[in-house]
């Protein structure tokens, strides 16, 4: 069998073409992971609060000039959930901060609606109060990951 020794040696001391060059991935996969999961159950709270407004409004004596403004939060959640997870996809897998800040301001918008169907909604059900709960803690939670992965990519 032959064996060309100077290939040999030309590809164990040659010097690497990928050397100095670094291919770390910044990106968070938890964060990933979260605005995913976080997708699906937003689409289950919209519907669960959608319904049990209309159940609110059948069942209880739901003042007309209120149920206005409940559903007009909650369609404005759901309008402002669109882009925050967006910019939350893209600005992780891109690896850039200004998405992922503009998904953490839009989380703050989304936090306040949340906590209004939470505080001031005309009737608030245990339900409410679960579907919310688990929301403004998968907030929290993304929050503090989009806020680490910004720092992850800044430096």
């Amino acid at each position: 069998m032959f064996l060309d020794l100077d290939l040999l040696s030309s590809l164990l001391f040659s010097p690497s073409p990928w050397r100095g060059r670094t291919s770390e991935i910044l990106s968070s996969l938890p964060l990933q992971i979260l605005l995913y999961v976080n997708g699906i159950y937003y689409i289950f709270y919209f519907l669960a609060t959608l319904a049990m407004i209309i159940y609110k409004s059948h069942v209880f004596s739901y003042p007309d000039d209120l149920l206005a403004p409940d559903l007009a939060v909650l369609f404005l959640m759901a309008i402002l959930e669109v882009p925050r997870s967006y910019l939350g996809f893209k600005g992780n897998l891109t690896e850039a901060e200004a998405p992922l800040g503009l998904s953490l301001g839009l989380t703050v918008g989304s936090v306040v609606l949340c906590v209004y169907l939470l505080l001031w909604q005309t009737y608030v059900l245990w339900a409410d109060v679960l579907l919310n709960a688990v929301l403004l803690s998968a907030y929290g939670l993304e929050s503090g990951l989009k806020v680490t992965a910004i720092a992850a990519f800044v430096s």
